[in-house]
């Protein structure tokens, strides 16, 4: 007798199991919501940071979720395909990051209206139909990026910036926030801005003919993880890594190996974990109604890592994000 007792112990503690596994997607017979991600890019240190959040909250929460991303974080027309692919394959729920605030916008109104719910994260979209945006205060981020130099370096400083497409609104918010912050100070000039593709090789070459064409910059700033790499190479390949103080974002191996080397000084340092963990967790609430309230908005945290920090416990976790 005591093996059919066993079995039946054990058939009832796995419906029991079932049964919960379907209550915590709030949908009958245990079928799953469905969410789906469309993201810049699905090859950068800072986007698998995004993914394994995303997925973490997913099986905490009983979801299905699919990832995408274009090749290039300049191919916002692939991205529109992806949200409409993704809206066609049964998604409920849309987590989406913006490659161009504007040119985003009807792809994610068309979804909106086909009844998915949408949730922007790291990048805003012109879109009334975002619910919930999860991401860095841009402008605070760049203007910590600027005081970041304005410790670092004594006397007058001579800036350069390197920033990616002019039609993200998080770039543009994160040097609209560093040129305030320079102006503010009364001992900063801009010597030039430029933008370029949100890739290293590319972003090297671009940053090699600004400081060449500026000789006296003494700071550089970089606005995101490919620009940041690519600027930290030039750097290095032109010797200058004792005259020109280098802000980055984000953290890649060769960025962070520059903070040690002295290639870069300081690493603006979001939290993309967090991002995706709390992009696929209010997507799950606002399809379930439960687990808390939405916000509008969730300002995700950002730190400064330099050389004299970057070993402390707080910043090992921002730079080394799970994955």
């Amino acid at each position: 007798m005591r093996p059919n007792k066993t079995r039946r112990a054990l058939g009832a503690a796995a419906l029991a199991l079932l049964a919960l596994g379907g209550c915590a997607a709030g949908t009958p017979s245990g079928a799953r919501h469905k969410v789906a991600i469309v993201a810049k890019s699905t090859t950068t240190e800072f986007w698998l940071s995004v993914f394994a959040g995303a997925e973490a909250a997913a099986t905490e929460y009983n979801l299905e979720l699919t990832v995408a991303g274009p090749e290039t974080e300049e191919d916002w027309y692939s991205q529109n395909r992806m949200v409409a692919e993704a809206v066609e394959d049964g998604a409920e729920a849309l987590v989406f990051s913006a490659i161009d605030y504007e040119s985003n916008a009807e792809a994610i109104d068309e979804a909106a209206a086909r009844g998915v719910r949408i949730v922007a994260i790291d990048s805003p979209v012109n879109s009334d139909a975002v619910q919930t945006y999860i991401g860095t205060d841009n402008y605070a981020a760049g203007q910590m990026a600027a005081r970041a130099a304005l410790d670092g370096v004594e006397g007058e400083l001579r800036v350069g910036i390197v920033n990616y497409d002019a039609r993200s609104a998080n770039g543009q918010e994160r040097e609209r926030g560093a040129l305030d912050a320079f102006a503010d100070s009364g001992r900063a000039r801009v010597e030039s801005v430029i933008n370029t593709l949100a890739e290293a090789g590319r972003a090297q070459t671009d940053a090699a003919a600004l400081l060449s064409a500026h000789p006296g910059i003494n700071v550089l700033l970089a606005f995101n993880e490919p620009t940041s790499v690519g600027a930290a190479a030039a750097i290095d390949a032109l010797g200058l890594a004792e005259g020109v103080y280098l802000v980055g974002f984000d953290s890649n191996i060769a960025t962070v190996e520059g903070l040690q080397t002295g290639t870069v000084d300081a690493l603006v340092v979001q939290n993309p974990y967090a991002m995706g963990y709390l992009g696929v967790e209010s997507a799950y609430r606002l399809l379930t109604g439960q687990g808390g309230r939405v916000e509008e908005t969730v300002d995700t945290t950002t730190r400064v890592v330099d050389p004299e920090n970057m070993f402390t416990l707080d910043s090992q976790k921002a730079l080394f994000a799970f994955q």
